[in-house]
């Protein structure tokens, strides 16, 4: 399959649009990136490659439909593309537990991460913060369990769960920044505090993982305005 054909919509602080570029980074793949502005308004690509969401990230590769959701899309770029190495574990057992850690991360772990900068008063942050820690020590067993004492979720190189997860480190770094405290901690966490410096340093990772105080900066523009709205609507 000619590669040159696949374009990737994104947008640089979105943790889910790095899941695709990591996976067509790990196959060698070539693509073109297209930057969505999304604070500015969206394009009419994105609107008409993902009607449904109109949401990024999108994969559109050739004459294909457009590939939505960014776990969807790993998938997706793994089985277009097998010559190049495996994302997902080949054992069903294993591809399965990937896949649940995954969706826990997104529909638990990372938004308690994203309730911390939004919490109103001393208690919700509290109750928000211990969810993420909690979250980190499932982790830290799901690490130990899928690795099998390598450097990976996904063994000797970085596989499904490590894109599903590594994809949030910025944010939870720029969490950590905001609140003055660690959340990724040697001492509670030693295997991820590891892996999390081996997976941001690997050669398909560094690039397109976006620098922290460039992210911690978007992060207070977004906090601003959920804060904004929110007492908008409490004026009605």
């Amino acid at each position: 399959m000619a590669t040159t054909e696949v374009k990737v919509l994104g947008s640089w602080p979105s943790p889910y649009a790095m899941r695709p570029r990591i996976a067509l980074n790990l196959k060698s793949l070539t693509y073109e990136y297209i930057e969505e502005k999304l604070w500015e308004g969206k394009s009419e690509l994105l609107l008409q490659s993902n009607p449904v969401y109109k949401k990024i990230p999108v994969l559109i590769h050739g004459d294909n439909k457009p590939i939505c959701e960014s776990l969807i899309i790993v998938q997706y770029i793994d089985e277009a593309w097998s010559s190049g190495p495996s994302i997902l574990p080949s054992d069903p057992c294993e591809r399965a537990v990937a896949r649940f850690w995954a969706a826990y991360l997104d529909d638990k772990w990372f938004p308690a991460v994203k309730s911390i900068g939004v919490a109103k008063g001393e208690e919700a942050k509290k109750a928000a913060i211990a969810q993420v820690e909690a979250g980190l020590a499932l982790m830290e067993e799901a690490y130990d369990k899928c690795s099998k004492g390598k450097g990976y979720f996904g063994g000797d190189e970085v596989g499904y769960l490590d894109i599903a997860f590594g994809s949030f480190l910025g944010w939870l770094r720029v969490t950590e920044k905001f609140n003055a405290m660690k959340l990724l901690d040697e001492g509670k966490t030693p295997g991820l505090v590891k892996w999390a410096d081996r997976f941001c340093s690997h050669a398909a990772v560094k690039d397109v993982m976006p620098d922290t105080d460039k992210l911690a900066e978007f992060g207070k523009f977004v906090i601003a305005k959920i804060r904004a709205a929110g007492a908008a609507a409490e004026m009605h």
